[in-house]
């Protein structure tokens, strides 16, 4: 991966301006080439006031005047990956490069920053969630968008899909209000930080598959009811498996019980996603195969410890990990602990 960056960055004529800069510049075209590279991360430094006025679909916001700036890139972001990093002008994203190309980072910057983009007619976004684009096998774009916690939006081909949609937990809120009605949704269990009736209800169209196990569809009085080891076909190029989902330390059987909740493989396009549900590392994540996203979940005593996650990992080998349903458990050393297994792990803000 990074000798193919090396070449684009080549390719596209990137040179540093001085012989004692760290990083290079790069202008709109180039830098939105490297944008869509699966092997770069796309860093905005700005406030998170100017990122909620319009940024670059896919960017992560991490305001370089904060004190912690470093600190928080590097446990958001492996060493490993190129950043591109951009900001109003291109004078503070330089500096942030400047900072963490020090740090082991190779970093690229926007000249002109998110003006110069604007000013070429590249668009921008409102939307304040994470997102992660990733291509199916046949080339169509599949957007990742990190809600909180357990809830994921997953857009494809004018399809949304909503797994685990909560309106509110502690102090953070979703407002499904704002967004388009789902397609399909998934739940895959009913505890509160995964099943929310009123979620559910503003998502829903008379149109909308909600796919989820026995108990929650017994409680709404709707809904398609998939058992562990059952498979749906949704559409033509979509699929779901159920896939066990519960706890195996003792003291903790009684959270997840063995056959009741759900994970689910979803192929949309080829593109095989596995999200876990509550879940220990047990032992039929052996049986799934050619998995390209995982999305884990990490807080005992209810689902995997670190050492779990690192184990489940290392099972299954996704391309793409990203731990989720984390809460407080510190899942920052998980990037650094999996480099040596070719998997991208992507810490997004799914406390």
């Amino acid at each position: 991966m990074k000798k193919a960056i090396t070449c684009l960055l080549a390719t596209l004529g990137l040179t540093t301006a001085c012989g004692q800069q760290n990083y290079e510049n790069v202008d709109v075209k180039g830098f939105s080439e490297l944008a869509e590279n699966p092997g770069v991360a796309l860093l905005d430094v700005r406030t998170a006031e100017e990122f909620a006025e319009g940024h670059i679909e896919g960017a992560l916001n991490i305001d370089q005047k904060q004190s912690d700036f470093a600190e928080q890139v590097s446990k958001t972001v492996p060493t490993d990956k190129t950043l591109a990093l951009y900001c109003r002008s291109g004078r503070r994203s330089a500096n942030a490069a400047e900072k963490l190309a020090a740090m082991g980072y190779k970093c690229v910057n926007l000249k002109g920053g998110i003006i110069a983009w604007k000013d070429e007619g590249k668009q921008v976004t409102t939307d304040t969630h994470e997102v992660d684009v990733v291509k199916t096998k046949s080339g169509k774009t599949v957007k990742f968008h990190a809600l909180m916690h357990a809830s994921i939006r997953i857009v494809f081909d004018g399809k949304e899909i909503e797994i685990d949609p909560v309106t509110k937990l502690g102090n953070r809120t979703t407002d499904y209000g704002s967004m388009p009605k789902a397609d399909y949704i998934f739940v895959t269990h009913e505890h509160q930080d995964h099943f929310d009736k009123a979620a559910l209800s503003i998502l829903s169209t008379d149109e909308t598959k909600l796919v989820t196990n026995k108990r929650c569809a017994d409680m709404l009085g709707y809904g398609q009811v998939i058992a562990n080891g059952d498979e749906l076909k949704l559409a033509d190029d979509i699929t779901v498996e159920a896939i066990p989902a519960y706890n195996t330390t003792e003291g903790h059987l009684q959270f997840h019980p063995k056959g009741r909740d759900n994970g689910f493989v979803i192929t949309i396009d080829g593109l095989r996603i596995y999200v876990a549900g509550d879940t220990e590392d047990i032992p039929e994540m052996a049986t799934l195969k050619d998995i390209d996203i995982a999305f884990l979940p990490c807080n005992q005593p209810f689902t995997m410890t670190p050492d779990q996650l690192l184990n489940a990992a290392k099972t299954i080998k996704p391309k793409i990990l990203f731990p989720y349903h984390y809460g407080q458990t510190d899942v920052s050393k998980i990037p650094s602990q999996l480099k040596d297994f070719s998997i991208d792990v992507r810490i997004r803000h799914y406390e």
